[in-house]
């Protein structure tokens, strides 16, 4: 089977040492990114780690198509014990990032221990060099990556970096790449700001030989990406705004309600309308991001995407594309994911009864990255502060909810109570076939075997690493077959091992079916958690047993 090449790199932060070793027997089985990162994590982390402690580690990992010229390969994965859900949880970034790092000869690297001096850490083919940065202490992303391109021309595909969120340790600060595109849920950002790493690059000219698959199918895919009509080209995912408000369901005044009346104010007719150019990640046709500017103000951004819409638009009650646009922007400069951050402003502004209010919107955000006032409350995340809000808890596993709503297309509630990341859409996507009635919306029973298909193709896809567009557009079975060159059954085993190790991990950690739960109720959903546990092998608690991972990881 297809698998990334390339050794483990080890930095350890604490005593500035570097250790290359050889995971030829680990990337075989678990192909390159989440897949190896888990695997990696699993065994090296100790399952009692503080997300925040010096024992957690990051992964960074590409998949062996990041040494295509295929589209949908520009991404890479990045994996650690969250310091939102306190579980194993992997995300990954689209840009120019992967190709750089495949370049230091390296498949995965991982950041091990805790600096006493902010960092900046340089991985090339060539070696490790730590530079201490005190200097650029609360410093925004882009002026790091101005900053490391004056030094030593660095750019901003080269870097991964975290804005004020991430050394203030917010629990939903992202890692940023590209200085627009991010690491972006579970709080990974905050896993380099408590080892007091800045930014990270990676650069050389040493890829690994690996055997691609066979041009003809790579070409095609490029091909169809190119010459796609796909409207997801040209508005991203914000032409899903009207869609949904339309017919099934967009969350809205701090999930309380399920359509928003000034939605086509902030749909993707009105992204559109702010796109300036064409832009994509590395090696792609598909070309879908969204460089935005609003004339009268002199914004530019890239995006909002719909869930940014959704989190700081109609969950918000704000109704101007320009102010969503100003948040996002905010956002990636200062490091957090816009989907969390959105959510906990919206909970405060509940908790306030000021909905609509943009101006305390972009003052929260600058209060919570830098965690002053109110916004040392808020950093915490909805699940650790709901209770002193007196809002609901619209999370799962401390995660909060993306704007695909689990009381309308129920399997993807079911997916949100039983994945291991919580409430992520993006976990298994249940939601579209849903959205495009390929299965009922309605009814958790009957679900679960079509779920475990789902979560465990998408486990493949995060660690070859492939982007969702170009999944069930252009790269469908056969294809998947042809990339992979092993069966598609086989191919599919290798992300039931990802998700089963994910599980484990987590349930060391105290995690069964006690936190399988939602903050609403959907048809049948006990008896579907129930038939998901037997589906995959595991206890009726929820509990992956040891045998069930003693022929690929560490059990205890």
């Amino acid at each position: 089977m297809l698998h990334a090449n390339g050794s483990l790199l080890t930095v350890d932060v604490g005593d500035r040492t570097a250790e290359t070793t050889t995971i030829d027997d680990e990337l075989e089985a678990f192909i390159g990114g989440r897949g190896v990162s888990t695997k990696l994590a699993h065994d090296r982390i100790p399952f009692d780690a503080d997300p925040l402690g010096p024992e957690n580690r990051a992964y960074f990992a590409s998949g062996p198509l990041q040494q295509s010229s295929m589209s949908f390969t520009g991404r890479m994965n990045m994996t650690g014990v969250s310091p939102l859900t306190d579980g194993l949880l992997s995300s990954n970034a689209g840009g120019y990032l992967s190709r750089n790092f495949v370049e230091t000869g390296h498949s995965v690297v991982e950041l091990a221990g805790e600096s006493d001096e902010l960092l900046a850490v340089h991985v090339t083919d060539e070696g490790v060099e730590f530079e201490e940065v005190p200097e650029l202490a609360g410093a925004t992303v882009p002026e790091v990556t101005e900053e490391m391109s004056d030094r030593h021309g660095l750019e901003s595909e080269n870097l991964v970096t975290i804005g004020p969120a991430g050394e203030n340790e917010v629990r939903f600060a992202a890692a940023m790449t590209y200085d627009e595109r991010a690491f972006g849920r579970g709080g990974l950002g905050a896993i380099l700001g408590s080892k007091n790493v800045k930014c990270v690059s990676f650069d050389g000219d040493s890829a690994p030989e690996i055997e691609l698959p066979n041009e003809d199918v790579q070409m095609d895919v490029h091909r169809q990406a190119a010459t796609s009509d796909d409207i997801f080209r040209r508005q991203g995912t914000t032409h899903l705004v009207q869609i949904l408000n339309d017919n099934f369901s967009l969350p809205t005044k701090y999930f309380s309600e399920m359509s928003f009346e000034h939605a086509e104010k902030i749909n993707g007719d009105r992204v559109e309308e702010k796109k300036y150019k064409k832009a994509a990640c590395s090696m792609c046709a598909f070309a879908c991001k969204l460089p935005t500017e609003d004339e009268a103000s002199g914004l530019e951004t890239e995006g909002p995407e719909f869930e940014t819409v959704m989190a700081f638009g109609s969950n918000s009650l704000v109704d101007d594309i320009v102010d969503i646009m100003k948040s996002n922007e905010l956002c990636d400069d200062l490091g957090m994911d816009t989907i969390s951050c959105g959510n906990t402003i919206a909970a405060y502004l509940a908790s306030e009864d000021e909905f609509g209010n943009v101006e305390l919107i972009h003052e929260l955000i600058e209060k919570i990255a830098h965690r002053e006032g109110i916004g040392d409350t808020l950093a915490e995340g909805i699940d650790r502060i709901h209770e002193d809000l007196g809002v609901e808890n619209w999370t799962v596993k401390g995660l909060d909810f993306a704007a695909h709503d689990g009381r309308v297309v129920h399997g993807q509630g079911l997916s949100y109570a039983v994945g291991n990341r919580g409430a992520d859409h993006m976990y298994s996507t249940m939601m579209i076939p849903e959205y495009n009635d390929i299965i009922p919306a309605e009814g958790t029973a009957g679900k679960a075997d079509f779920l475990i298909d789902q979560e465990n193709r998408n486990a493949v896809r995060d660690s070859a690493v492939l982007c969702q567009f170009g999944l069930g557009r252009i790269i469908e079975e056969e294809v998947f077959e042809a990339l992979f060159d092993e069966d598609y059954e086989d191919i599919l085993a290798v992300g039931d091992r990802v998700v089963t190790l994910e599980r484990h991990f987590n349930n060391q950690r105290g995690r069964d079916t006690d936190d399988d739960r939602l903050p609403y109720e959907l048809p049948d959903l006990e008896s579907s958690i129930q038939e998901y546990y037997e589906a995959r092998g595991w206890t009726d608690d929820g509990i992956v047993p040891s045998d069930r991972v003693a022929d690929f990881a560490q059990a205890d």
